[in-house]
């Protein structure tokens, strides 16, 4: 990994030679429109890779896009193209985040997360100079999206890269790697693709052209084995069987619904709990006249009772009456009063006979919904902030719960999106994933399908069936191979009983851990060091000069 200058542009494997050869920074504005008309149209490329228009193969031309804006740019032009690129794809990605609330914190929420690309598009911009480039290119996007993750409270890592594969062949790569591995191979096929357009210029332009043809069948060559591998990974895996791999149990999921789509969904906090109420009752019904088989486990989404049961006998009654009628446990989604003058989102198992039991409280709650962090500073900004009256304490146990005899790992919403959180419940031996959610806050928007490709990602990732319980939709049942089995719509009542296995096998995914994302992260930040680190000499031995 040679550093300082590059040679002339040859593909992907450009030779080393002195800076004068080297291809030359932008100073002015002459070369900079076009570069950025690039990065706009790369991030909305992108956009249309993730569900809403779900055209996944359009996902290497985000990265590709970029790759070709910044290459040979100063660091200071990549950070502009980089922001310019990420603005084009969180804007419209996240606007379902202020269909309620307004475009202040949507805006807000969507330049920060730009703001990270920004970082990686100037870091690619520095390491575009290098032998091998488009590695290093991958690697850190693999690393932007890590830093992006965890920090601040705790990260946001909505839109990645890896998201977006939801069909096709880079999906199998989850169980090798999880999202971080997918999320590098769909960068490193589009940074390949941008060498082979710059070799194929190169040789057009060139007086022989048998090198650059050269480089750029290599680099086609490589961004098509990717996919290949992809599609080879596949031949080990689980099919899309929900009862294969593990002793069975019959589970249902109730989507209640809710009076009214919005913030005010709780408005009327009891009849969202009586819409679940009756929705079990009518299984119980059906179960009773042998038209649907008894389930060991019946699954609530959050927020199925927002009066918490613990200390609302009237709530309690109800949510007993429900699990006696169908005669199973019923997992309720619950806003639990405490610790302190905080509340909880929580996860109660609620016995026919035994009644209230084992629970689990977010680990994750969501900042600036679910809680305020420095709500007085933020006000200053928004008193859309006032809006979340209290806020929510975090869990420290991880969501593993033994419900009716089935070991279920329990994320609530948005945890489903964390690497960690997710590795944690089937590490901790959850033989099948439950999601519960309430989508009714984003309306008729395509969150609810972003969810679930997320959980898509999961089955996949640790070889587990997925339920998905939704106050108002998208509720599904996802196979461990990704596919859908059964699904609802939005803002309609929907109850559907399924077979499903309990696995308790170890995908390669599950005992790596994060070490996949790490490893490539020290990769690009490796690459980013031989690049900068030169730089950097250089200009303090020329400074006293």
């Amino acid at each position: 990994m040679p550093a300082g200058h590059g040679g002339p542009v040859t593909g992907t494997l450009p030779r080393p030679a002195g800076p004068s050869s080297s291809p030359p920074p932008v100073r002015g504005g002459r070369r900079r429109p076009w570069r950025t008309l690039l990065a706009l149209a790369g991030g909305l490329v992108l956009v249309l890779a993730f569900p809403g228009w779900s055209l996944p193969f359009l996902a290497v031309l985000g990265p590709a896009a970029l790759a070709l804006a910044v290459r040979g740019e100063r660091f200071r032009s990549g950070l502009w193209l980089g922001l310019v690129f990420g603005l084009a794809f969180f804007v419209p990605l996240l606007s379902w985040s202020g269909t309620y609330v307004g475009s202040f914190p949507w805006l807000a929420l969507g330049v920060f997360q730009a703001s990270y690309l920004a970082l990686l598009g100037g870091a690619s911009a520095l390491t575009s100079r290098l032998r091998w480039w488009p590695l290093w290119t991958a690697s850190l996007w693999v690393a932007a999206e890590a830093l992006r993750g965890r920090f601040p409270f705790g990260g946001f890592p909505w839109g990645r890269l890896g998201f977006s594969q939801t069909d096709g062949p880079l999906l199998a790569l989850a169980a090798y790697g999880g999202v971080p591995l997918v999320s590098f191979a769909v960068a490193l096929i589009g940074t390949l693709l941008a060498a082979g357009v710059l070799a194929l210029l190169r040789a057009w332009s060139a007086p022989s052209r048998g090198p650059g043809l050269r480089s750029a069948a290599a680099a086609l060559a490589v961004a098509l084995a990717v996919p290949l591998a992809g599609a080879l990974a596949w031949l080990p895996l689980p099919g899309p069987s929900l009862t294969e791999g593990g002793p069975t149990s019959t589970v249902a999921i109730i989507q209640g619904d809710v009076p009214r789509a919005g913030l005010e969904f709780n408005a009327q906090r009891r009849a969202v709990l009586d819409n679940h109420v009756q929705r079990t009752l009518e299984l119980a019904e059906r179960v009773a006249a042998g038209e649907q088989p008894r389930p060991d486990v019946v699954v609530w989404p959050e927020n199925s009772s927002d009066i918490d049961p613990f200390t609302n006998a009237d709530a309690a009654r109800q949510i007993d009456r429900a699990a006696r009628a169908v005669d199973a446990p019923i997992l309720v989604g619950a806003v639990v009063e405490g610790p302190g003058e905080l509340i909880s989102n929580t996860a109660v198992v609620w016995d026919p006979v035994d009644g209230p039991g084992d629970t689990y409280v977010k680990r994750h709650p969501v900042p600036f919904a679910e809680y305020i962090p420095q709500r007085a500073f933020f006000r200053l900004f928004s008193d859309k902030v006032d809006l979340v009256r209290r806020d929510f304490a975090a869990g420290d146990e991880v969501g593993v719960l033994d419900v009716g005899g089935v070991r279920l790992g329990d994320l609530i919403c948005f945890e489903v999106v964390y690497d960690g959180l997710t590795h944690d419940v089937v590490d901790g031996g959850a033989g099948m994933i439950v999601v519960q959610t309430n989508n009714a806050t984003f309306g008729y928007t395509d969150e609810s399908e972003q969810q679930l490709a997320l959980s898509r990602l999961r089955a996949v990732e640790h070889g587990r069936s997925v339920v998905i319980a939704a106050t108002s939709g998208i509720s599904a049942v996802v196979a461990p191979d990704g596919s859908v089995v059964r699904s609802t719509e939005l803002f309609e009542p929907a109850v559907f009983v399924e077979e499903i296995a309990s696995r308790d096998s170890r995908t390669i995914a599950l005992r790596l851990g994060a070490a996949p994302e790490w490893a490539l992260t020290a990769l690009g930040t490796g690459a980013l060091l031989v690049a900068a680190v030169p730089r950097l000499a250089r200009r303090r031995t020329a400074a006293p000069r």
